[in-house]
């Protein structure tokens, strides 16, 4: 069995591949002031990592999704609906969490399928 993961530090690995799966760690946006500032930055690096995995939106499979304030449930969706490609949409959860910093307002958790 073998077990890809990459841009490891001591901590975590932001992509770990099993088999034809995807993980990807918690993906912020650091430098927005809004929800959907955040969540558009948060999906950008969400992009790089399926790339670098050999993956893309089409094949997501679940995503997680973490909000400092469930508030901000509709501006996220308003980012996020505009993000996944239609009739491509994971099995996804989101839910209210006192997140790693105070500035964060959203963290997205995907997992996708490698393409066959």
């Amino acid at each position: 069995m073998t077990i890809q993961r990459k841009q490891i530090n001591p901590r975590m690995s932001q992509i770990v591949i099993h088999r034809d799966t995807v993980y990807l760690a918690g993906q912020v946006g650091e430098t927005g002031q809004t929800v959907a500032e955040q969540t558009r930055e948060a999906l950008a690096r969400v992009d790089a990592l399926l790339d670098e995995a050999g993956t893309t939106r089409q094949h997501l499979l679940q995503a997680i999704i973490w909000l400092a304030d469930m508030a901000d449930f509709t501006e996220m969706n308003t980012v996020w609906d505009a993000w996944v490609p239609s009739g491509h949409a994971p099995a996804r959860a989101c839910g209210e969490a006192k997140l790693a910093d105070p500035r964060l307002l959203v963290e997205v958790i995907i997992t996708a399928a490698v393409p066959e």
